[in-house]
């Protein structure tokens, strides 16, 4: 029997093959695993041996995707609480240093450090980056929970491991917050994660529930667009892991929310409508509704994640340059046949990091927000780095001329999230769902990457095999 990457799995019914990928594949990249307290710690080894021996003493502190699995179920059914996850990846560099064979994906073995990525990605220069990022690192272990003391007392069994051989580089600590409705949300108060390609039978039908049976967007995704066979494990048809995308994200909230007020004025919004400002930046209310899907009692819960922008060609109601429509734009793009530009979609798993003072939640002046410090630790997993993150980010986000507007409309210019580049003017829609149109300055870049790198996360097998 061999596993179909073709089309999503039905966990709780596999058998033979699937039900071996299962066993050896780490958590968190099929369904995302609870990380509202998270840790990451970035590591670069000086000796090959006790580097290798220590990757394989992490396996009895790490649990498979089939065990995550069964415990959330079990969390459903029961409200038994699971263990913390426990992930670890390397770097094209870490493999060089241990002498194993890396998986071949082009842009995993140039690494996202290199200038000729950075170029690509219009990156800022590596010496702008946070002090751990400055050299090479190997890997990276991460610890994750949905409470804190389960994940601190792991994440200390794993600082008990390493060896005096291995430094830790750099670490980052993550704190999911929430709003009032307990939905996650990122620093600038908007809910996010909430749109992901969903890889399991089980969390398809559950998606459906929620659509009444009338399907406007289908969330479904092949295994093949996240998983990778992992070439140095002992039996690669059946041993598989993802390339992992991490990038520090630091966000400047107070220049972000000054950025909303900004364009309410110049757009002459009033009122409770000052708050479309910030919708059309994003793409949805803080709340989590879609602009395309605007309701006068806000969003339920769960957000909504059933539509698309097919009913909205002219960008009437969700501005072209919106930065949900950019990075996901549900079939309107116009550069590629709907099929082919869901294929560029990867499996987000953030968690934003940083304290702050204010509330998030509160209704307060700009000024009182931060101005650095807070952010979001940016993961993603992918199965093709250059299609997936790279070309989201560089084709997508950085492309002023992207989606495709129809004849006569201006470009819609960069992405005013997570765009980087030179951000020229946008037009946006003064009333919603109307004709009369603005041109406003540009929305000033309020998000910089302070580090990164990428890994992959190979499959348990691999890492019992370097004992």
């Amino acid at each position: 029997m061999t596993i179909d990457l073709t089309t999503p799995l039905e966990w709780k019914q596999a058998s033979g093959d699937a039900a071996r990928m299962l066993e050896e594949l780490q958590p968190n990249i099929l369904k995302a695993h609870a990380r509202d307290h998270f840790s990451a710690l970035f590591l670069r080894f000086s000796e090959v041996t006790s580097a290798k021996a220590f990757l394989a003493s992490l396996v009895p502190l790490m649990k498979s995707a089939k065990t995550h699995l069964t415990e959330v179920e079990r969390f459903k059914t029961e409200g038994t609480k699971g263990s913390p996850y426990v992930g670890t990846g390397l770097t094209a560099a870490g493999y060089r240093f241990l002498e194993i064979q890396a998986p071949q994906d082009e842009s995993f073995l140039l690494g996202m450090r290199t200038q000729e990525t950075r170029e690509k990605l219009s990156d800022p220069p590596r010496s702008t980056f946070d002090s751990g990022y400055h050299d090479e690192i190997h890997a990276v272990v991460i610890v994750g929970d949905a409470a804190d003391a389960p994940m601190t007392a792991r994440r200390n069994e794993v600082l008990t491991l390493i060896p005096s051989t291995v430094t830790v580089v750099a670490e980052e600590t993550g704190l999911g917050r929430v709003n009032s409705q307990g939905e996650g949300i990122e620093h600038f108060g908007y809910v996010d994660g909430r749109s992901q390609p969903l890889f399991l039978i089980e969390d398809i039908r559950a998606e459906e529930a929620e659509t009444d049976g009338i399907t406007t967007w289908d969330p479904t995704a092949p295994l093949s667009q996240v998983l990778v066979a992992d070439c140095a494990a002992p039996d690669p048809a059946v041993h598989f892991g993802s390339y992992f995308v991490f990038r520090k994200l630091e966000q400047n909230v107070r220049r972000f929310k000054q950025a909303e007020e900004a364009l309410a004025d110049e757009l002459g919004l009033v009122g409770e409508d000052r708050e479309r400002a910030g919708a059309m930046i994003v793409g949805r209310f803080e709340d989590g509704t879609p602009l395309t899907a605007q309701r006068e009692d806000g969003a339920e819960s769960p957000v909504p994640n059933n539509f698309s922008y097919g009913s909205d060609a002219a960008g009437a109601k969700c501005p072209f340059q919106a930065h949900i429509r950019k990075t996901n734009p549900r079939g309107s793009g116009g550069a590629e046949e709907p099929p082919a530009e869901r294929l560029h979609l990867m499996a987000r798993r953030g968690v934003p990091y940083g304290e702050r003072a204010d509330d998030p939640n509160a209704d307060l002046p700009p000024s009182a927000r931060p101005s650095g410090g807070v952010g979001l630790l940016f993961m993603a997993f992918n199965s093709a780095l250059g299609d997936q993150f790279e070309f989201t980010q560089a084709a997508w986000a950085n492309n002023a001329s992207f989606p495709i507007p129809p004849d006569g409309f201006k470009p819609p210019g960069l992405d005013p999230v997570i765009g980087q580049g030179p951000r020229p003017e946008s037009v946006y829609t003064k009333d919603w769902a109307g004709t009369e149109k603005e041109t406003a300055d540009p929305i000033p870049q309020a998000v910089t990457l302070k580090g990164g790198d990428y890994f992959f996360m190979p499959s348990l097998a691999f890492l019992r095999q370097l004992a």
